[in-house]
């Protein structure tokens, strides 16, 4: 493809609404155009690196048996009121009504459409295990779209689902999906992980995500170099904390007592007034759920993950409960709140490493007072409902092994579910048995952001210059550009190299503009293409051309006849 005829234009400035490096990149490099707020044009450069991810993902998903469809993007109300979603998905949901007045939405994802097609099609157990597919667009209203296509509300997806008839079917193609998107990732050129996640609002059991490192990320992971364990914060575990150890000479816990902490209420004042370690003191958190008010436990120097709490409570819905409640339930303004003598329609969790505590400092429950040695079987009526609620960080021990974890930012890129029968059952996508018995389908769902993928790369590989493409994603592999075309010396040989480069099956993008040498340059540093191949007079008349990487541009001088072979060498190594 040669520059002149191609539709790419580049741009020195630097979009204002174009908070991470992607975006800035994409646009800047005549990939993507805004078109309104989350919503992008996928110009003719960034749709080739598109594609050529979506080559890779479907090569790797035809290989692990899956089938690919194509489904609506304007689903029926009537399927999401089937499933119970429709009332309960919320505002990122942009719902349509048809000039019939009948109502629809533009698929944030496909569980509903999917159940709806095999339950119409699939009956027996002889017809399952099925692998389905698509990639499509999707659309999910964010109340505040940003970084370009990381977080847009229009935007490309591969969707996956798969249907069994017993779980040992369902783990067989959920591991397949899992050495899949490995291969794919692996495929790219990425530098990621693979970590264990919560299930959110698509429901189900067992979810892991694919985590590309990148410093720019949003989601917060932990690993361990040990023995590679791997999970987002909001699922990850950590072994049971010790306890903490009491200061030299400090006596052993007498009887509880009420101190005077007028205006102290964060942890670490209360920690320097009474002259008790963090670890020693606990913090009650009240939470509004449709269930009711709850109160959360922790220790002092730790934080609640509200992921874990509301798994362990099982609901929807966790907001911190606002000031007049806290004062219903404690009888005290927020900072005071603790666990002993809480009202008794407010549901008790304590974290299980608050719950070894003994003779530990709390809020009284009443206004500008903690309590001191405080006892839980002594003090708080009942037993305990226990659970982990901890919030797990860089330094923790590894559940896995005796190793310590890491903190690392990763771009989710790819989530895959085990959903059980959450929506066969709701939406009665059964199969008869070999006894003539109906029983709902398990199904397993299986994601990928094609765009987001793409920019997730930018974001791992890219300089003060422009991107570093990795060679399976860029959107030509070779650039070749010609300074002065218009020199006949130069021109002949450039085309001879383009005529050549293609004939050898080279993905070659050839720079025949009327510019300036720097311009040329420039653009090719931003634009990324991973293999460079330059053809000056001065250099030709020595019969040479000059070859060198993006990821390190280091030039080299090599002969004219050589300079074909040594491009495919070094695509090899780009």
């Amino acid at each position: 493809m040669r520059w002149s005829r191609y539709y790419l234009f580049t741009t020195r400035e630097v979009p204002a609404d174009a908070e991470v490096i992607s975006h800035q990149l994409m646009v800047r490099a005549g990939a993507i155009r805004k078109v309104a707020a989350g919503i992008y044009t996928y110009l003719p450069a960034g749709w080739r690196s598109l594609q050529k991810l979506m080559a890779i993902v479907r090569r790797e998903l035809d290989a692990a048996g899956a089938v690919e469809l194509s489904m609506p993007a304007v689903q029926p109300a009537e399927l999401w009121q089937e499933s119970g979603r429709w009332q309960v998905y919320g505002k990122e949901l942009l719902r349509l009504t048809d000039r019939h007045e009948r109502e629809f939405c533009f698929g944030p994802t496909h569980e509903e459409v999917i159940t709806d097609t095999v339950r119409r099609d699939v009956k027996s157990y002889r017809q399952l295990p099925l692998n389905l597919y698509q990639i499509q667009t999707k659309f999910r209203d964010e109340i505040r779209p940003r970084f370009g296509l990381m977080r847009g509300r229009e935007f490309l997806m591969k969707d996956g689902y798969s249907f069994h008839v017993d779980a040992a079917s369902l783990d067989a193609t959920y591991d397949a999906m899992l050495a899949a998107y490995r291969r794919i990732f692996e495929s790219c050129g990425l530098d990621f992980n693979v970590v264990e996640a919560d299930t959110g609002a698509i429901g189900g059991s067992s979810s892991h995500e694919f985590m590309v490192v990148a410093d720019t990320g949003e989601s917060a992971v932990v690993r361990c170099p040990e023995c590679g364990y791997a999970a987002n914060v909001e699922k990850a575990e950590t072994r049971p904390l010790p306890p903490p150890e009491r200061g030299a000479g400090e006596a052993a816990p007498g009887e509880r007592r009420e101190v005077a902490t007028p205006g102290v209420t964060s942890v670490p004042d209360v920690a320097k007034f009474l002259g008790f370690a963090p670890d020693r003191i606990v913090k009650t958190l009240l939470y509004d759920t449709e269930q009711g008010l709850v109160a959360a436990v922790v220790r002092g120097d730790r934080e609640v993950n509200e992921i874990k709490l509301a798994n362990l409570l099982g609901v929807q819905h966790l907001t911190l409960a606002g000031e007049d409640k806290v004062r219903a339930a404690t009888g005290a303004p927020p900072g005071f709140a603790g666990p002993v003598g809480l009202a008794g329609d407010v549901r008790l969790v304590v974290d299980r490493s608050a719950a070894d505590l003994v003779g530990f400092v709390c809020g009284a429950n009443r206004a500008d007072a903690h309590l001191c040695d405080v006892d839980w079987s002594r003090d708080v009526a009942g037993e305990l409902e226990r659970g982990d609620l901890l919030l797990v960080g860089a330094g923790d021990a590894c559940p896995r092994c005796e190793g310590t974890l890491e903190l690392f930012r990763g771009i989710e890129t790819g989530h895959i579910f085990k959903l059980g029968t959450k929506y066969s059952q709701a939406m009665a996508c059964n199969y008869t048995d070999e006894q003539g018995e109906d029983h709902p389908m398990r199904m397993g769902c299986y994601g990928l952001g094609i765009g987001r993928t793409v920019a997730a790369a930018i974001e791992q590989n890219h300089d003060a210059d422009g991107i570093v493409w990795p060679r399976p994603l860029a959107p030509f592999e070779v650039l070749l550009a010609a300074l002065n075309p218009d020199d006949p010396e130069v021109g002949r040989a450039a085309e001879r190299l383009y005529g050549e480069l293609r004939e050898r099956g080279a993905d070659v993008f050839y720079d025949d503009r009327d510019e300036r040498p720097g311009v040329k340059f420039k653009d090719a540093d931003l634009v990324g293409f991973p293999v460079r191949l330059v053809v000056g007079a001065r250099s030709l008349a020595e019969g040479k051309v000059e070859l060198s990487l993006r990821r390190d541009r280091e030039k080299v001088p090599v002969a004219v006849d050589e300079a074909v072979g040594r491009v495919l060498e070094l695509l090899d190594r780009a």
